[in-house]
């Protein structure tokens, strides 16, 4: 009886073994798990009712957003071309300097709740430089993510159409 245990347990560690890291066996981290950091921002960009493509952040955006693991969050995105202040005080740009400015970077943060079934993250927003996102809950629905990189569809998009954001995770 005794043999037969030791060559069943020594089977059942093989097999463990042998099984791939990310096999079904193993568990899968749930969407929140996986987006708990710090992300950059690779590309940002609108498709608008009519189906043209606006690039508010430029060809090459810059920013990130932060997920913590309390359901905090945080995002900033900005052109790398924004125009520095003549008066260099930031209470008194001239109007061309704070449309450019305006137009050009946003942040925003707050809490934010996942459903995992429909990969859907909800961002509850308590400020924003655009002040017509508070109190509107923004539905971010990833369509793809892995250790290393996320991408998501806003829908929630109050100037029309839908955006879609590529980030990286930082190092």
């Amino acid at each position: 009886m005794k043999r037969r245990n030791i060559v069943m347990m020594s089977a059942i560690a093989a097999f463990l073994l042998a099984l791939p890291p990310g096999s079904a066996v193993s568990q899968t981290k749930s969407l929140k798990d996986q987006l708990v950091g710090t992300w950059t921002v690779a590309s940002w960009e609108q498709v608008r009712p009519d189906g043209s493509k606006f690039h508010r952040f430029g060809a090459n955006p810059k920013g990130m957003q932060v997920f913590d693991a309390n359901g905090n969050f945080i995002v900033l995105f900005a052109r790398p071309d924004l125009p520095k202040l003549a008066s260099a005080n930031p209470s008194t740009p001239t109007p061309e300097e704070a449309k450019a400015i305006v137009g050009g970077a946003i942040g925003y943060y707050g809490t934010y709740t996942v459903d995992d079934a429909a990969k859907v993250v909800t961002l509850h927003i308590a400020a924003s430089s655009f002040p017509n996102q508070v109190g509107v809950g923004q539905k971010r629905t990833v369509t793809s993510i892995t250790s290393d990189e996320l991408k998501y569809q806003n829908t929630t998009v109050l100037t029309g159409g839908q955006i879609y954001i590529a980030l990286k995770r930082a190092k």
